[in-house]
């Protein structure tokens, strides 16, 4: 399995863009020449990112800074962009895209909007963390779990798996996004291992059981911090970026993980190039810079995310990636995200 020794590094895409940034990137063609087929003619690429601006925009700018290539973003919600990205077809202004989930990326490979990415692009990431077709490779990976309020309930007292979550005994102690791209998936997931049926009871019982229902994955973990809540069903990350600025020692909120349940999947963030954008240099270089020592060590050290490149170790302290996963689960099998959102919307979460 390839491995990525540099930021500079080391991959066809990203050597050649680096050689003609090194030139200057403009130097005219010869006579007779198209310039629209000049490598690396296009500097620039436009990104469409699912993830937050604070996280993103400093390693869009390091990326800049190493390869000369502009980058254009637009960020908003996963969900909303994979909307977005449905209704634009062939004819979207994106590049790239990047997600916070499996499941947008497939439901986009469903509808054949993706490009196939180059063999060495997508054997970067060991299987069961990226795509089986090559339409998209995964950048990170990300547990879900039970933040809990760490003063109120032993570790014992919470439950091992989310099916529990419906007796009364949790009715107004449980909070979540329903809208978040990383909860539906959860919901897929639950789909996929246990049948639409459970499924749908799980989320009718679930909110019949007065749940907490935030915006966002940070909010819903601040009110278990603040002892306004008793669980919430988050990403591990935002437990761990709240306890590098707080300090764990300072946090009332505790986590537990969940192996093998589908409350406690991992997921990954992942990333595609745009079908009309297949075989872009500039669009190959940012996904390959993702995935390179540069970019992996960025997301383990800013986000306390699962490296998926092989020898990049995971932040200290998290479990190993493998005592997780579920291994009846394939992340491919996530992209029915339209059929999730009905069940939500029947079960009335969303």
């Amino acid at each position: 399995m390839r491995r990525m020794t540099s930021a500079l590094g080391a991959t066809s895409a990203l050597a050649a863009l680096f050689a003609l940034s090194a030139c200057g990137g403009s130097a005219a063609p010869a006579e007779g020449d198209d310039q629209s087929d000049s490598a690396g003619a296009d500097q620039s690429i436009v990104l469409y990112a699912g993830r937050d601006e604070e996280l993103i925009a400093p390693l869009v700018e390091q990326f800049t800074d190493d390869t000369g290539i502009d980058v254009e973003v637009r960020y908003a919600g996963t969900t909303e962009l994979n909307a977005l990205l449905l209704e634009e077809g062939a004819n979207t202004p994106a590049d790239v895209f990047l997600s916070q989930d499996a499941g947008a990326l497939g439901a986009l490979a469903k509808a054949d909007l993706l490009a196939t990415l180059p063999d060495e692009t997508a054997a970067s990431v060991p299987a069961g963390f990226t795509s089986t077709d090559a339409s998209w490779v995964g950048v990170t990976g990300r547990a879900r779990v039970i933040a809990y309020d760490g003063e109120a309930l032993a570790e014992g007292d919470v439950p091992d798996a989310v099916d529990a979550l419906t007796d009364p005994e949790w009715s107004g102690r449980v909070g979540f996004p329903p809208g978040n791209a990383s909860f539906q998936s959860f919901i897929t997931a639950l789909r996929v291992l246990e049948g639409e049926d459970a499924a749908l009871a799980w989320a009718e019982g679930i909110a019949a059981n007065s749940p907490v229902l935030t915006e966002k994955n940070g909010a819903t973990l601040d009110l278990v911090n603040t002892g306004e809540l008793d669980l919430a069903l988050i990403n591990h990350y935002y437990w761990y970026q709240r306890a590098a600025e707080q300090g764990a020692d300072e946090m009332r909120a505790q986590l537990k993980f969940l192996p093998g349940d589908a409350g406690g999947i991992v997921n990954v963030t992942g990333a595609a190039i745009l079908a009309p954008s297949e075989g872009d240099e500039a669009a190959i270089a940012f996904v390959e810079y993702l995935l390179s020592d540069a970019g992996q060590t960025y997301f383990v050290e800013s986000t306390y995310e699962y490296p998926l490149v092989p020898g990049i170790d995971a932040p200290e302290g998290l479990p190993a990636i493998d005592e997780l996963v579920n291994p009846g689960l394939d992340l491919s099998d996530l992209d029915s995200l339209d059929a999730t959102q009905e069940l939500l919307a029947e079960a009335g979460l969303l």
